[in-house]
């Protein structure tokens, strides 16, 4: 009786592992159900299903999906060795007991859902391969339908100080134009108030980004230009376009309008510099130039490449 009695036991140890683990065989009766769909059932349900819960993003979500698809992959893993071994110590319980019977159940237990593991283990597997497959894919496609088609006109420009500045000695670098008036109330405001146009040349200045000024203010004087740029110790100089021959080349229509040409010399963003024209905006303000900046310095395509920009109209030579 007794030796019936730790039989049972072991037995229902046995069978309250294989539900722990092995619960999900849940999940193969679902396949087994959605197989024996017709097509046209399917596609009802996938109709069903966008009309319940909206359409879904396929690609806003792919990383998290890949996180927890390997998550999973570890779960499963460390749940089999710790099923492994209790069900080593309850063959080891028997094997004391006598309980051949009771053993000779654990060995094929052990045989049959190592075997189950093995196959649950390659579905994961196979679905974390065509998972990455997949986003590797959308990344490519991605850059591909975002990749900057406007060569960025070469120039050269003397600084208000008499300096010379050529967009060709930065080949290899990022470089931010910024159309500029030191007039228009829309350019001073993030020079006297936000501080934004020094703030984001400091922020990547070591990153391999240069920051231009372009002043194409036909009316504009050195001594204007010079005071400013002491006034607000700025990082980076002004250049003279008062010609505006370089603001027309570029099609530079307000101040601020910003362009920002990659590595390869082409204009990888072209607008405004953010959503809020003279700080109207108090909270959840969009840089649209540091969103930029920060994918272009970490190999990324610019998700925005053009955002309508506001401003003064450029004040060119008639």
């Amino acid at each position: 009786m007794k030796r019936y009695l730790t039989s049972a036991t072991i037995i229902l140890m046995v069978l309250s592992a294989c539900l722990t683990v092995f619960g999900q065989d849940a999940d193969f009766e679902t396949q087994q159900r959605w197989q024996s769909l017709s097509e046209q059932e399917r596609q009802a349900f996938r109709i069903w299903l966008r009309e319940r819960y909206g359409a879904r993003d396929r690609g806003r979500d792919t990383e998290q999906q890949l996180k927890m698809l390997e998550a999973e992959i570890e779960k499963l893993k460390a749940e089999r060795g710790q099923f492994m071994v209790e069900l080593t110590v309850i063959r080891e319980l028997a094997k004391k007991d006598g309980a051949i019977k009771t053993i000779e159940g654990i060995e094929y237990l052990i045989s049959k859902y190592q075997q189950a593991f093995e196959d649950k283990l390659q579905i994961l597997q196979q679905r974390l391969q065509r998972l990455q497959k997949s986003y590797e894919q959308r990344v490519i496609r991605n850059a591909e339908a975002v990749k900057p088609t406007r060569k960025a006109p070469d120039f050269t420009l003397k600084t208000f100080d008499d300096k010379t500045v050529s967009l060709s000695s930065y080949k290899g670098k990022v470089v931010v134009l910024e159309w500029f008036n030191l007039e228009c109330p829309f350019s001073r405001y993030h020079y006297d108030k936000a501080n934004t146009m020094v703030d984001l040349a400091n922020k990547y200045k070591n990153k391999k980004v240069v920051w231009l000024a372009i002043n194409s203010t036909s009316h504009t004087t050195p001594e204007q230009n010079l005071d400013f740029a002491r006034e607000h110790s700025l990082p980076f100089p002004i250049l003279d376009d008062r010609s505006g021959k370089v603001g027309r080349a570029y099609r530079a229509r307000t101040t601020p309008h910003i362009f920002i040409i990659d590595r390869n010399g082409y204009i990888a963003y072209d607008g405004a510099i953010d959503d809020s024209p003279l700080g109207r905006k108090k909270n959840g303000v969009m840089n649209y130039v540091d969103e930029a900046l920060a994918e272009l310095t970490t190999g990324k395509p610019v998700g925005l490449p053009k955002i309508e920009p506001y401003g003064c109209s450029v004040k060119y030579e008639r």
